[in-house]
Order: C-alpha cells, then sequence, then structure tokens
C-alpha cells in the first residue's frame, strides 16, 4: 500500500511528511531532541540520519509503520517492523482476543477491517445486518466501504445516507491523507462514484423503532438533506432491518503502539444502540 518512490532520497520524503503535517523545522526539532538546522540538513540530503533519527521524526511526525519501513529502506536501513499474515501462528493469541471482544459484543454488531476496509472477522450482529445484501458484495474479501455505499449493499436501507456517506468519505480521505495509499486512493474513487439509491435519505417512517424520542427522531431537518441526527454526542447510523429502522452510534478502536504493520492497520469498530428500541430489537432476535 506504501507510495514511496525507492529513488526518492529520504530527506525529501521526511520533508513532505513535515509539510504535510504543518510542522515546521523548529517544532520537529524541538520535539525530536534535535535543531532546525539538524533537521535542514537530513531534509536537503547533506546530512544521513541514522535509524534511531528517522524512527524518532516519524514517531513526531505520527507517520504509519508502513510507511516507516518504507523510509528506512530508502535510507539504506533495514525494516524495523514485521508484517505478519493475519493467520500466522505468532497472530494466535490476537486472533483469539478479537474473537472473544466480537462475540462477547453480540448482540450488537461489531465487526474488524484491515488497512483497506476489508472484514477480517465480524460477529453474528453484523450477519444481521447484511441480510438482503447482493452476493456478489459477500465474496470475499468482504470490503465494509463497498457493502455499506454500493446501491446492492446496505446503502437503499439506511435512513440518513448522505449524512452516513459523507462521513466515510471523510474518513477515508483523512485515512489517505496519512497513509497515502494509491490502493485506498482507488476504494474511494469507486465508492465515491456509487448512485445514490432511488429514495434516499426519505423521512422517517412512523413505525421507526426510534420514534418517539431518542435517535430516531430527527429534529431540525433540512429539507432535503435526509434526517438529521438529534443525538448531541455522535451521528447515528439509521439503518432498516425487519420493518423498523435500529439506530446505532459507532466506535473505532486500535492498537497501541504496534510493533507490527498488520496490527497497526486493524480497526475494531463497534456499534452501540442508540435507543432503547434498537437495544431491544436485537436481543429479540437472540433470545
Amino acid at each position: 500500500m506504501t507510495t514511496v518512490a525507492l529513488d526518492t532520497g529520504v530527506g525529501p520524503l521526511l520533508r513532505s511528511w513535515r509539510e504535510q503535517r504543518r510542522i515546521s523545522q523548529l517544532e520537529l526539532a524541538l520535539r525530536a531532541d534535535s535543531s532546525a538546522r539538524h533537521i535542514s540538513f537530513i531534509e536537503t540530503g547533506r546530512s544521513r540520519p541514522s535509524e534511531d533519527m528517522i524512527l524518532r521524526l516519524a514517531e513526531h511526525l505520527d507517520i504509519p509503520v508502513r510507511e516507516r519501513n518504507a523510509l528506512l529502506v530508502v535510507a539504506g536501513y533495514a525494516p524495523r517492523y514485521a508484517q505478519t499474515a493475519l493467520d500466522d501462528p505468532a497472530l494466535g493469541a490476537l486472533r483469539e482476543g478479537m474473537e472473544r471482544l466480537l462475540q462477547g459484543y453480540d448482540p450488537y454488531p461489531a465487526l474488524v477491517v484491515d488497512g483497506m476496509y476489508n472484514v477480517v472477522a465480524a460477529n453474528r450482529g453484523i450477519a444481521m445486518l447484511l441480510e438482503g445484501v447482493a452476493g456478489h458484495l459477500l465474496a470475499p474479501p468482504l470490503n465494509a466501504m463497498r457493502l455499506t455505499l454500493h446501491p446492492e449493499g446496505l446503502a437503499p436501507r439506511i435512513r440518513n445516507l448522505r449524512e452516513w456517506r459523507a462521513d466515510l468519505l471523510a474518513q477515508m480521505e483523512r485515512q489517505i491523507a496519512l497513509a497515502r495509499s494509491a490502493e485506498l486512493r482507488e476504494l474511494y474513487e469507486e465508492v465515491a462514484g456509487y448512485p445514490a439509491p432511488e429514495g434516499a435519505d426519505r423521512a422517517e417512517g412512523a413505525g421507526a423503532a426510534g420514534s418517539g424520542g431518542g435517535a430516531g427522531s430527527p429534529v431540525g431537518e433540512n429539507p432535503g438533506a435526509g434526517p438529521a441526527s438529534s443525538l448531541p454526542f455522535a451521528l447515528p447510523l439509521h439503518i432498516e432491518h425487519g420493518g423498523q429502522v435500529l439506530s446505532f452510534v459507532s466506535s473505532i478502536a486500535t492498537f497501541n503502539t504496534p510493533m507490527d504493520v498488520t496490527v497497526a492497520e486493524l480497526a475494531i469498530e463497534t456499534f452501540l444502540p442508540a435507543d432503547r428500541a434498537t437495544a431491544d430489537h436485537l436481543r429479540s432476535l437472540t433470545s
């Protein structure tokens, strides 16, 4: 997924990351316990940075682990971070831990995605939401963005699609800026080009799970913009299932200080019921 060109010096690459982060040479020097003069020499190629300095600068520039390896290679050093396949025995404890977390979150939906938003694990709550999705979208590898935004995926059932779609695309844009991935940019262009399903952002129906207060009751609607969130703290997902509209707020977690490229790019997304009616509906499906 890296886009680093091996014929580009490490100095210009570090300068590019610094400028993207909008950090001055002096500010970076202060953070990295160096000097602006030394940072300038590194960026112009007058000084060859040590392996430790590259990693220190990368840490303060919030450069992804995968790209840190690429910077080290460009500078003539060996990669520091392994990239272990998720099915490797070395990650057995990680897989078991994620499975326990997902199962423990049932009946609420939860899944794990990699850096390309491919689903690597999911629980029954997610399987429930995917009922009715076109078969070609369920063929491996399942991609969370395609599943959500494709006209034959979840999109026709998302009642606040315009808001939710905008939020997902903005999330992808932030990830592209962070990772500089051509592959991720290609996925973004694909899903951003999907046509909106007929009836997208239609008004919430009277029989919705959230009707009667809470996340399901739109307030301050903007005509044509879809149902607005009535939650003061997060944008909810309003999605139809079984004749009801379920409301969720999502939370995304990543691993602290990962030392492996694969682990660094994993994200666990959980969907918390935004109202009592949604929680009751989900529990009724598993009782």
